[in-house]
């Protein structure tokens, strides 16, 4: 690829209105966003059964044409951030001018990134998602390994480490590593377009930028609805368990429509109240508290948890994962009309390709975020924070957390107390289990009140990322109005599918919106090669060096 021949682009004006209900808002943006999202909850409450059907129509085409896609995508951010961290001239490059100092210490830093990048997973997931592929995963399938039993537990680490390892955590930093890079060293405004400027230019400060920019903002909606949705359900199941009531469920063991919109009400609101106090307020407050009940969560299963048993699988899964992980890939099953083939084909788009999906819809959401506190690092340092370091540590959580229940189900001691229940109910199943009845409960008001945190603080971040997105980059606009109608979108969008087709529907719907931020997201890779290899390039040193004088 050839570097960039003209000088940098450090200008890229964005209209915003300057009075009225909109002032320091981009109208294009905001409000085409605001009707297609209104358009599409309007569909799905006057017609439920065909906007089901129509979007499971376009989801099943999507997974079939787009699944080489999702994945080879995945693998090329990866190879991408490989390269950047290894080769030292790339690695060593300032997110900044040169003399630029870090904002937070690290230890604040990454605290920071891991919060805003786990958050619900660690309460719904870490259980979940072992003890899934402890009962079927492509081994099982392919009869290497039996489900539920002690061959598998490698397996099953195997595939959960990938899902929420080094690809989860690169599909969040490359999109704020390219917004970094392009605020921080070019000077450009803090949002997604920003992130395309050497290949398409001034060109961005018109159409093709807010449509890049609205794209990011429905891919964030629904990638945090996909998030919300998750939790909505793990917290009626959370408030069913420290005894609220038998209102909040169905006969089928499902939340009820009532325990839904409650649920959705207080955690909507709170976010949203949060997100009027501002980003030093209600934010850094709720994550104060995150971290804490986190650390005893994690502390409990450390100590009264199989910890042999998950410090084991943590090793023995992650050996497993690095050395499986250049093949799994780019590795894609297509449906060869044998049992086998068509069964792991269909497996590889309900796991893989979900995930894929789900994280690059939370990428501008996230990367945002990354980018917005991460100036005066480097871009090897950067990477180091934002995908190995997080990666690890939903490594050591999953196998400590999720390795207690296998080991509990192994050992009979459980039965099928943990696997016979949904993923909302798995993590409170495993504490009826360990603990007498009073201490299951307070252990599950733990629960409560932790996940109840990490929703607030995801949605009370994604609102002020949405509106300075929205904005243009810029983080002054309060848009006291634009904050309520963010979090009444979010509710709705999540009420609605939940109540009409479960998460099912919600997974659908984002599954499609992250479709066209994928694209958005590859040209941002190839962007920013350009501009590296062009900042590398020693015949540019008098423009880089009129940038930083700038």
């Amino acid at each position: 690829m050839k570097p960039e021949k003209r000088k940098p682009l450090t200008r890229l004006p964005i209209k915003v209105a300057s009075k009225g209900f909109y002032e320091g808002f981009n109208k294009d943006v905001t409000v085409t966003a605001k009707i297609l999202l209104g358009l599409f909850i309007l569909w799905a409450v006057v017609f439920p059964e065909n906007s089901t059907a129509m979007l499971g129509a376009i989801n099943s085409f999507l997974l079939n044409q787009f699944s080489t896609w999702y994945i080879l995508s995945v693998a090329f951010f990866l190879i991408l951030a490989l390269i950047l961290a290894v080769i030292p001239r790339y690695g060593k490059l300032i997110l900044g001018d040169q003399g630029d100092k870090p904002e937070f210490s690290n230890f604040s830093w990454f605290s920071m990134i891991f919060g805003a990048g786990i958050g619900v997973g660690m309460l719904t997931f870490a259980t979940a998602e072992p003890m899934y592929h402890f009962a079927n995963n492509p081994e099982v399938i392919q009869g290497m390994a039996t489900g539920s039993a002690a061959d598998n537990v490698r397996y099953a680490y195997k595939w959960a480490f990938l899902h929420w390892g080094f690809s989860a955590w690169i599909c969040y930093s490359l999109v704020g590593l390219s917004m970094a890079y392009f605020s921080f060293r070019r000077k450009l405004p803090l949002t997604i377009r920003s992130g395309l400027a050497p290949l398409f230019g001034k060109k961005l400060s018109g159409n093709l930028g807010n449509a890049i920019d609205i794209v990011a903002v429905i891919a964030t909606i629904l990638g945090v609805a996909q998030t919300l949705g998750f939790g909505v359900e793990q917290f009626v199941s959370s408030m069913h368990r420290v005894g609220l009531g038998d209102w909040l469920l169905n006969a089928d063991g499902t939340s009820s429509t009532a325990a839904i919109i409650v649920a959705l009400v207080v955690i909507v609101g709170i976010a949203t109240l949060s997100a009027l106090s501002g980003l030093g307020k209600g934010v850094k407050w709720l994550s104060n508290i995150n971290m804490g009940l986190s650390f005893v969560l994690f502390a409990f299963f450390l100590i009264f948890g199989s910890t042999f048993f998950g410090l084991t699988a943590f090793f023995v899964g992650l050996f497993d994962y690095v050395v499986a992980l250049p093949e799994l890939l780019v590795t894609v099953w297509q449906p060869d009309g044998t049992p086998v083939g068509d069964t792991l084909a269909t497996w590889q788009k309900d796991w893989s390709v979900f995930y894929w999906a789900w994280w690059i819809a939370f990428g501008p959401f996230v990367g945002v975020f990354f980018a917005r506190i991460s100036r005066g690092r480097s871009i090897r340092t950067y990477l180091f924070g934002t995908v190995i370091l997080p990666a690890l540590m939903c490594f050591i959580w999953f196998s400590v957390v999720g390795g207690t229940a296998i080991d509990l189900t192994l050992s009979g001691a459980a039965g099928d107390a943990i696997s016979g229940v949904g993923q909302e109910a798995q993590l409170l199943a495993m504490l009826d289990v360990m603990l007498s009845s009073g201490f299951a409960w307070v252990m599950a008001i733990l629960v409560l009140v932790l996940l109840l945190t990490y929703l607030v603080t995801t949605l009370d971040s994604a609102i002020l990322v949405i509106n300075i997105i929205n904005s243009g980059g810029n983080e002054g606009p309060k848009g006291r109005p634009h904050i309520i109608f963010w979090g009444v979108i979010l509710a709705s969008v999540v009420g609605v599918l939940l109540i009409s087709g479960g998460l099912g529907a919600i997974k659908t719907a984002m599954v499609i919106g992250a479709l066209p931020f994928s694209f958005v997201m590859v040209l941002m890779g190839i962007s920013l090669v350009k501009a590296i290899l062009y900042d590398t390039n020693p015949a540019n040193a008098d423009n880089i060096n009129s940038l930083n004088d700038q």
